[in-house]
């Protein structure tokens, strides 16, 4: 189980090279997550449920440019009591871009409070695959 998220590269995303300015890629990355969560419940806060970043581990193999299409491939690796680590695979088409692992820990809505995540966002992200 898992999510596919595409985001179209735009002019203010590059840099002098033409590629993604490497900061872009963690809001990327957020927003994959966000996407894929909105889609068990257009406002999951309501369910009790937030999450912030704790980790982030990116690795490029690559890069992505002006007029591209990034893909995102994301998967729970591991899940612990209160946080969990989605693993991404990024490409434009067959070529690797980056790989990168996030740990997030699930919060009480408008707090940094940790708190076990709600069964059904357990269920619905998946079980860790590795």
């Amino acid at each position: 189980m898992g999510h596919h998220h595409e985001i179209p590269i735009r002019y203010g995303e590059v840099d002098i090279q033409r590629v993604v300015f490497n900061a872009h890629y963690l809001a990327f990355l957020d927003d994959a997550v966000d996407h894929w969560l909105r889609e068990l419940h257009g406002d999951y806060e309501s369910i009790g449920f937030d999450f912030m970043v704790k980790r982030a581990d990116l690795v490029w193999h690559g890069s992505a440019g002006l007029g591209d299409t990034l893909e995102i491939e994301s998967a729970v690796s591991r899940w612990g009591t209160t946080s969990f680590d989605v693993t991404h695979q990024l490409h434009v088409g067959d070529r690797d871009v980056m790989t990168a692992v996030t740990t997030y820990v699930s919060v009480t809505p408008g707090t940094s409070t940790p708190v076990a995540p709600p069964d059904e966002v357990r269920r619905f992200l998946g079980d860790a695959t590795g």
